[in-house]
């Protein structure tokens, strides 16, 4: 009894002491850790990226650009009657988060972390932009103590763009020359800061490409900026070849490309292949046809040899969805190609900023005239480097063609190819000026198939090119949008802030079809 008569006021003392903590320490759970490693966030960062860039192909991002269409309106259509999107700040939270963890490790200012932080903050926020329009950029990211932040205007997020892209650059020179790396957790370029100080600068030639009807604004500097990049390769390194591609790379195991054994029954005639990209493959006589498509059964049952270029047939993504799946259902268009997609879970890597690319990057500023040098010599690299991409070289090439529809047995063929015949054509062989302008733009349509997300659409947006086709299938009127609409969540808690950004941009309406800065 005096036992318990002097323990409860102990225990009394005991709660009441507990009861006085603050309530940030009583809400926390001790089983919940407050801290992650640099590394582990920096790996779902990178991760994101290739989410962004529309986490592989043959998915929405890849009909819209109308490599492929589906046929079957139960899982997916071709309509471009956009609404809302998302945005990506809670992954620009975790790029803090990334940074701050960096330096309660002990790490110095500048280090592996805070320099890919800036690349990050420059990929995700043109991301958005390029999505909406204007957007908050200065007075995000603070959490509670902002959670109305204002926006900012498209110009001045691609001023900060360009800021970041550069101080990445720097910071990872800087490292790069000490032999300075703590980077751990990258599943593109295994820590190699080197290559990724080459992605940064090829990624910012794309930026100041996307910027083009913007060449003549003294506060982008677009000309001398891209001309820089060009003409001093010791301080803007970019990529020398596809080995540098940063690109998410598909095991059998985990990371199962999008289209393999495994799905073929769920989508593999449910989906062919678009008329805008493969009917520009064919009426070039393009060797990657034969890698990317199935013959139409339709074309080879009427007496067309599976290798003539008349034998695959592409849906316009315009075309009414009754009429497209009628029509594939008996054989007139093309499928994807069996035995490239379907018949491993490996198929392609899905390049996210590519060599491919750089090089019509590259010709296309020459072309504009923002820099000197061969527009025609890297025209043809991204060709050739596209090319390579599917396995093609001259000589003898064996192609591959379902047997029966599956993905088992297949037909083998040999594809006689020739760079240089294939290149003296006059809708091939660079014409300089506008023609080899629009050559340049046709190419590089066809490097983006199946990767690097909405680049495709964004150039297209840009230039017009390719003519993208439009009717009841693609719905808006028979428009190609121009944008989204912002997301739900900022009419909702930042409303005047995003009712000034719709009315200054848009006329106060929120509409696919308006044209932002970016497009004027």
């Amino acid at each position: 009894m005096k036992l318990q008569k002097y323990m409860l006021p102990l225990l009394a003392v005991l709660t009441l002491a507990s009861c006085e903590k603050p309530f940030d320490q009583l809400e926390q759970d001790p089983n919940r850790p407050t801290s992650a490693p640099a590394s582990l966030v920096f790996n779902g960062v990178v991760n994101d990226m290739y989410s962004v860039a529309g986490g592989g192909g043959w998915n929405d991002s890849q009909r819209y650009n109308q490599f492929y269409a589906s046929n079957y309106n139960y899982y997916a259509t071709n309509d471009y009657a956009w609404t809302t999107t998302g945005l990506n700040y809670t992954t620009l939270k975790n790029v803090v988060k990334m940074e701050e963890e960096a330096k309660k490790a002990g790490l110095p200012d500048v280090n592996a972390y805070s320099a890919l932080g800036k690349f990050f903050r420059a990929y995700f926020f043109e991301n958005m932009t390029r999505r909406v329009g204007d957007i908050p950029m200065t007075e995000a990211l603070q959490g509670l103590n902002n959670q109305t932040p204002k926006y900012n205007t498209q110009k001045e997020v691609y001023v900060q763009i360009l800021n970041w892209l550069d101080g990445a650059n720097a910071d990872l020179a800087s490292l790069i020359a000490k032999n300075d790396n703590n980077l751990s957790g990258d599943i593109y370029f295994g820590n190699s800061l080197s290559k990724w100080q080459k992605a940064v600068n090829t990624y910012k030639l794309r930026v100041l490409v996307n910027l083009s009807r913007k060449e003549s604004d003294t506060d982008l500097n677009i000309k001398s900026r891209f001309a820089e990049v060009l003409s001093n390769s010791s301080k803007y390194p970019v990529m020398a070849s596809s080995d540098d591609n940063l690109q998410y790379v598909y095991n059998s195991q985990f990371n199962k490309y999008n289209r393999n054994p495994d799905n073929f029954g769920g989508n593999a005639t449910r989906e062919n292949m678009a008329a805008t990209y493969l009917g520009t493959l064919t009426s070039l006589n393009d060797p990657r046809t034969f890698v990317v498509a199935e013959p139409a059964t339709a074309k080879v049952a009427a007496g067309v040899k599976p290798t003539d270029f008349s034998a695959f047939v592409g849906a316009s993504s315009g075309e009414d969805l009754a009429t497209m799946s009628s029509n594939a259902t008996k054989g007139i268009y093309s499928f994807i190609n069996r035995k490239h997609y379907y018949s491993t879970y490996t198929a392609e890597p899905y390049i996210l900023i590519g060599y491919p690319e750089l090089q019509f990057n590259i010709a296309e500023a020459i072309n504009r005239g923002w820099a000197t040098g061969n527009a025609e010599t890297y025209y043809q690299n991204g060709i050739k480097a596209s090319w390579a991409f599917y396995g093609i070289t001259d000589g003898a090439n064996t192609v591959y063609f379902s047997a029966d529809g599956g993905y088992r047995n297949f037909n083998t063929y040999t594809v006689n190819v020739s760079f240089a015949d294939y290149y003296a054509q006059s809708a091939v062989k660079y014409a300089g000026s506008t023609t080899g302008l629009t050559q340049i733009l046709t190419q590089k349509y066809l490097a983006f198939a199946q990767n690097s997300g909405l680049e495709a659409f964004y150039n297209q947006r840009r230039t017009g090119v390719p003519t993208f086709l439009v009717g009841a299938g693609t719905g808006n009127s028979q428009r190609i949008p121009l944008r989204w609409q912002y997301p739900a969540t900022e009419r909702s808690y930042n409303t005047a802030n995003n009712t000034a950004a719709v009315t200054s941009q848009y006329g106060g309406n929120d509409d696919i079809n308006a044209q932002m800065w970016l497009l004027k």
